[in-house]
């Protein structure tokens, strides 16, 4: 992995290093209004960052591939992965504290990570699951080309009710 230039905002290979300033990001509340939640402690997330560390799922079929998202001049506003496997598919994630919502960091982060995944690991297919209520995502995937996957697509427990399923194939931005 490298670390990616992309003018507003930089992507930074996420390590343990990155743990503590990413757990003040990670504890905004309004990320948590359509799934998930935050980490239960600063040492769970230093562990969690270890194993992602790797860049390999147990097994050593899937490449797990995070970023941490570095605003210019500043610190850390939030994270970028995919999870790349041996087909060329990449399902792809993001998370961005509230404070820079609306301002296009996100979209930009989110570009350019698949415009480097196109590149370097030669993905042509990217996935990206959204609760059907969070608009913000889908307003910023449907902005990147990604449309409502066909239900024939989906593989049972692929996604869970309230969710929808979002496909972007080829790798064009």
């Amino acid at each position: 992995m490298r670390a990616i230039d992309a003018g507003a905002v930089s992507l930074e290979p996420q390590t343990v290093e990155h743990a503590e300033e990413m757990f003040a990001v990670l504890s905004d509340p309004a990320i948590y209004e359509y799934e998930n939640q935050p980490p239960a402690s600063l040492e769970w997330l230093r562990t969690r960052f270890g194993k992602l560390e790797s860049r390999r799922s147990t097994d050593g079929t899937e490449q797990w591939l995070n970023w941490v998202v570095r605003i210019a001049g500043g610190g850390l506003i939030g994270y970028v992965q995919a999870t790349v496997r041996a087909d060329g598919s990449a399902a792809i994630a993001y998370e961005l504290s509230s404070a820079h919502w609306g301002r296009g960091l996100g979209r930009r982060a989110v570009e350019s990570m698949l415009v480097e995944l196109a590149a370097r690991y030669r993905v042509t297919a990217f996935v990206a699951v959204a609760k059907q209520q969070n608009f913000r995502s889908l307003r910023l995937l449907k902005r990147l080309g990604f449309a409502p996957a066909d239900p024939d697509r989906h593989a049972p427990g692929e996604i869970e009710p309230g969710e929808v399923l979002l496909v972007r194939e080829g790798n064009s931005p």
